[in-house]
């Protein structure tokens, strides 16, 4: 029995790229996934189906798992309904939902403008909750009528959300939200019997060949590491039921790295046992600074 066999995943943004590499992943696995994607440029711009279509066609032709197309917009709540639905009328439940969709405004921050930030927000913030919370309505409804529910979301934020980038204000904004709206999930849902997690992958695509070029430069060497699909596998076990323990987690993938982000911590602590004095709080903030560990720097700084 291959891992995701009878499962039911849907998986935005997956014509191209790393939504690509987790569909053919999840099929191979035996899973019935709807390809969801409007055809867009990296800016949002624009529609195209025939990519989406080329997805499904390979996965139907391969004989394992199952796939429709979708063409649905992720920010429209009623359209983000008709994904979840669409799951549910060709394959008769819904297990998974991998939320990959996004767009990239790259701009320094004195330079960016207010509809670049919105649409950033718009796709990756608010296409990341339309689809999930229909999913959630269809769980909770499961459950309530006494099935058994083994369901996943899982989110994508990134590195530049989890240690900003220059030059992405409004990417690493949105995808440092999604992480943190990924623990909110985790800690509300696990009562239904739904995990929320959520990847920062470091592989090639549209977007990061444009962001990091040189980095992403690896294809034709002897382990090609920012191949896209050496993301799939981490991916297609999350959706699994094997997962079900794990939820609450980020995990930055690359090449054949899993790694699992420790999150915020409290770090070094004072406390004068009384209300400071502005000119004491310096001199305790400096031995602060001093005894922490040190961060990680922004992507793009020296």
């Amino acid at each position: 029995m291959t891992l995701c066999e009878g499962r039911t995943v849907i998986i935005t943004g997956a014509a191209r790229g790393l939504g690509k590499a987790y569909a053919l992943g999840f099929a191979a696995e035996g899973a019935n996934v709807v390809i969801n994607d409007i055809g867009t440029s990296l800016a949002g711009e624009g529609r195209d189906t025939s990519a989406a279509d080329a997805v499904v066609a390979e996965i139907n032709a391969g004989g394992v798992g199952k796939a429709i197309a979708n063409y649905e917009d992720v920010t429209d709540w009623d359209a983000a309904k008709r994904i979840v639905d669409a799951a549910i009328a060709a394959f008769g439940d819904l297990h998974v939902v991998v939320n990959n969709a996004g767009i990239v405004r790259d701009r320094m921050f004195v330079s960016a403008t207010l509809d670049e930030w919105d649409a950033t927000m718009h796709v990756h913030l608010r296409g990341h909750f339309c689809v999930s919370r229909h999913a959630v309505d269809y769980w909770r409804g499961q459950q309530k009528q006494g099935h058994a529910v083994d369901a996943r979301i899982i989110n994508t934020t990134s590195g530049a959300g989890l240690q900003g980038s220059i030059a992405q204000a409004a990417y690493s904004t949105a995808k440092g939200g999604i992480a943190s709206l990924t623990l909110v999930q985790a800690a509300e849902l696990g009562r239904y019997g739904i995990t929320a997690n959520a990847l920062a992958p470091s592989a090639r695509t549209r977007m990061t060949e444009q962001a990091f070029a040189d980095k992403m430069a690896t294809e034709g060497d002897a382990f090609d590491v920012m191949d896209p699909a050496n993301i799939a596998p981490t991916v297609v076990w999350l959706g699994s039921s094997e997962s079900a323990h794990v939820t609450g987690c980020v995990f930055e993938l690359e090449g054949g790295k899993i790694m699992l982000e420790d999150g915020w911590r409290e770090g070094p602590l004072v406390d004068a046992g009384a209300t400071w004095r502005p000119s004491d709080v310096g001199g305790a903030v400096d031995g602060l600074l001093a005894a922490r560990t040190a961060p990680r720097k922004v992507w793009g700084t020296a």
